[in-house]
C-alpha cells in the first residue's frame, strides 16, 4: 500500500509542477487553486507512505517520479527539447528510481 500511495504522490506532484505554469506566478484563481490541492494531496500521499518506506528512498523515489514526468509533460505540451542527450539523462533518473525499488526492503 506504501508504494502505491507513493507512485500517486509522485503523480500529483507531476500536476503540482505543471500547474505552477499555469498559475501565472499564482495570479489566476482556478490553476492556482488546482496547484495548491495537488500540492496538498501529494505531500499527504508521501506522508503515508514515510508510515512504513525508508525516507531517502521514498524521497527520492517521489521526485524521481516528479522529474520525470514533468519533463515528459513540458516536451509533450510545451515544445521543450527532447534530444537524444536529453532523453538519455532521464533514462537514467528512471534506472535511478527502479533500482531504489529493487533493492528496498519493503
Amino acid at each position: 500500500m506504501s508504494w502505491i500511495a507513493l507512485v500517486f504522490a509522485g503523480l500529483f506532484e507531476i500536476g503540482w509542477a505543471v500547474g505552477l505554469k499555469y498559475t501565472v506566478g499564482f495570479t489566476r484563481l482556478v490553476p492556482s487553486l488546482a496547484t495548491l490541492a495537488a500540492m496538498g494531496v501529494s505531500l499527504g500521499l508521501l506522508a503515508l507512505a514515510l508510515k512504513t518506506l525508508p525516507l531517502g528512498t521514498a524521497y527520492a523515489i517521489w521526485t524521481g517520479i516528479g522529474t520525470v514526468g514533468t519533463a515528459l509533460v513540458g516536451m509533450i505540451l510545451f515544445g521543450e527539447p527532447s534530444d537524444a542527450l536529453r532523453l538519455a539523462c532521464i533514462g537514467l533518473i528512471v534506472a535511478g528510481i527502479v533500482g531504489l525499488k529493487l533493492l528496498s526492503p519493503h
